[in-house]
């Protein structure tokens, strides 16, 4: 108790709703789950509360919902779920959060106290489970302990590297009650939430950039995690530097801006993978340099000297020794910097390297798009980007139609591209899309899908249409887990294994049997017109989209290569 600050002692309430009177404090106005035995008393109490709950049609769903919901305001999302299969049904949706540093808090029943231990009905060491894939876990035994654990849970999944809380809450401590009082804040020793910038280290690295004749900015996840892509915009702008992104940090530049390359990594363009394997000089913010970013890792910093601005001190080093490196709050460096920059500086021109990048893009162009169909992929991602208005959300499932909408599907705003990246986990867009849109109901949400992705999550159209939550699902529809089969091409002589999914329901009438709208399209025009009615329509529309099994996700980098060597054909 020396550790926290009191801010008033309340009356005598239970654990559960104490819980709640704790969730309310933080602002929460929705969890998305579904209860049972071991979480009934909390599931009473939320009768009484001014917190809405969305129903999900399963706990991994729910997850990903509240998945959704973090990503696009920033703020943490609240997931729910009873003791045993009911927990364990959320560990792929919270280790999904978990990869991509998403701020989320998982509240699970448990059994009594006094059955802890006995194998009892339901019981599941969920403490020990969530261990790798939180931050924290919280096993309170007593009611009045209940209201701490969720002001550090709180506290803790929104600050230094974003990550889930786990808070197991036994059935007896939800019913028993005590004396509670609710802490104003937190403050747990050890635990640093956030590193200042050293200006030292900032000036250094605005020295090295300086000095650099064909550099590249990085972005990744951490610079729309921190706020900060305006600072990074403006960086690229004075200095007249091309900026490229990972998968997780598509947005944190305009993708229709002339300084942005796209995304790198196994699928990113080809100009981005080309320009930063011909830099002398990558300046990385807010990435971990991943194996799906950077490929061979002996090739990527071959030949150049790589910057590390990161908020959490582990990330450096761990993947690769940059040449220098700064530890801090992601937009307090880079206002450093920013500073620094315009004392050191003046715009630069860089012909000769903008050039470069101009010519690689022409050429990608050329090889995607020169001898290809009207409705392809590539297309129709492309037409829904025409389509939507600029601060739509776009989710994605995993697999070809994932890597088709990094590649091709323009980001235009900060916190509206919302994927899979650390875990890459089939069965996220539709309830990550549900999650968004409970966010924000006024924004148009779209998920695009692949037919292998979606049927794991297919049952969340029943929570989609009962909640009024009316998203747009698009199907890209091969008949096949088109990127497992794409590599059986490509590296197994086409013997394909395990990949043709044979029967399987017919979409439109699967939407159309929970109450949803469904449409089959062929041909652009086609799609266009099922599209602009899905924009308007009140309930959640599934648009099936046929495309050819055959279809790769091009350019595509092989395991073990460099970015430059590209499959492009």
């Amino acid at each position: 108790m020396g550790f926290w600050r009191w801010k008033n002692i309340s009356p005598i309430f239970s654990g559960a709703r104490g819980l709640i009177e704790a969730l309310r404090i933080e602002g929460v106005e929705v969890v998305f789950g579904i209860p049972g035995g071991a979480i009934m008393p909390v599931y009473d109490e939320l009768l009484g509360s001014p917190i809405r709950h969305v129903l999900a049609r399963h706990e991994q769903s729910a997850a990903h919902m509240a998945d959704g919901y973090a990503r696009v305001t920033g703020r943490p999302g609240v997931a729910m779920a009873t003791s045993g299969p009911g927990a364990t049904n959320l560990v792929t949706g919270v280790a999904t959060a978990y990869m991509d540093s998403v701020p989320m808090v998982a509240i699970t029943g448990q059994v009594a106290t006094r059955l802890i231990g006995t194998d009892a009905f339901q019981e599941i060491d969920t403490v020990g489970i969530f261990n790798p894939i939180t931050k924290y876990q919280f096993q309170p035994r007593r009611p009045s302990e209940v209201p701490r654990a969720v002001k550090a849970a709180f506290y803790l999944t929104a600050t230094g590297r974003t990550s889930p809380v786990l808070i197991d809450l036994p059935k007896d401590v939800q019913m028993e009650k005590e004396e509670m009082a609710f802490p104003e804040s937190v403050d747990i020793p050890g635990y640093r939430a956030e590193y200042e910038p050293d200006p030292l280290h900032v000036a250094k690295a605005a020295d090295l950039l300086l000095a650099a004749d064909r550099p590249v900015l990085l972005g990744g996840g951490g610079v729309i995690k921190s706020n900060a892509c305006d600072l990074l915009v403006a960086v690229a702008e004075l200095l007249n530097i091309p900026v490229a992104t990972t998968l997780m940090g598509k947005g944190c530049i305009p993708e229709n801006h002339p300084l942005s390359l796209g995304p790198i990594g196994m699928h990113g363009t080809y100009h981005a993978n080309k320009l930063i394997m011909e830099s002398d000089l990558v300046i990385c913010v807010g990435a971990r340099f991943s194996d799906r970013s950077t490929m061979n890792l002996s090739e990527f910093t071959k030949d150049r000297k790589i910057i590390h601005f990161d908020a959490h001190s582990p990330e450096i080093g761990k993947n690769l020794k940059p040449h220098h490196y700064v530890v801090g709050n992601i937009r307090k460096s880079l206002r450093i910097l920013l500073e620094v920059l315009k004392v050191k500086a003046v715009k630069c021109e860089n012909t000769a390297w903008r050039g470069r990048w101009m010519e690689l893009k022409s050429e990608y162009e050329d090889a995607i798009f020169g001898a290809s169909g009207e409705f392809t992929s590539p297309r129709i991602i492309r037409k829904i980007r025409d389509m939507l208005p600029i601060d739509a959300i776009v989710t994605t499932e995993v697999g070809q139609h994932q890597m088709w909408a990094e590649l091709h599907y323009r980001v235009l705003k900060p916190r509206t591209f919302l994927t899979s990246g650390g875990l890459g986990t089939m069965g996220f867009g539709f309830p990550a899309a549900i999650g968004a849109k409970t966010a924000k109901p006024w924004v148009p949400v779209l998920d695009i899908a692949g037919d292998g992705s979606f049927l794991m999550t297919s049952d969340s159209l029943a929570t989609s249409v009962q909640e009024n939550l009316p998203v747009i699902v698009c199907v890209f529809n091969n008949s096949c887990l088109g990127m497992v089969a794409q590599w059986q091409r490509a590296f197994y002589g086409g013997r394909y294994s395990g990949v043709w999914l044979g029967s399987k329901p017919d979409f439109v009438n699967l939407a159309k049997s929970y109450g949803a709208e469904g449409v089959r399209v062929n041909g652009m025009l086609d799609f266009e017109r099922a599209l602009r009615e899905a924009l308007k329509s009140e309930v959640t529309t599934v648009i099936d989209i046929p495309i050819s099994p055959e279809e790769n996700v091009l350019p595509f980098v092989p395991t073990g290569s460099g970015l430059n060597e590209m499959i492009v054909k």
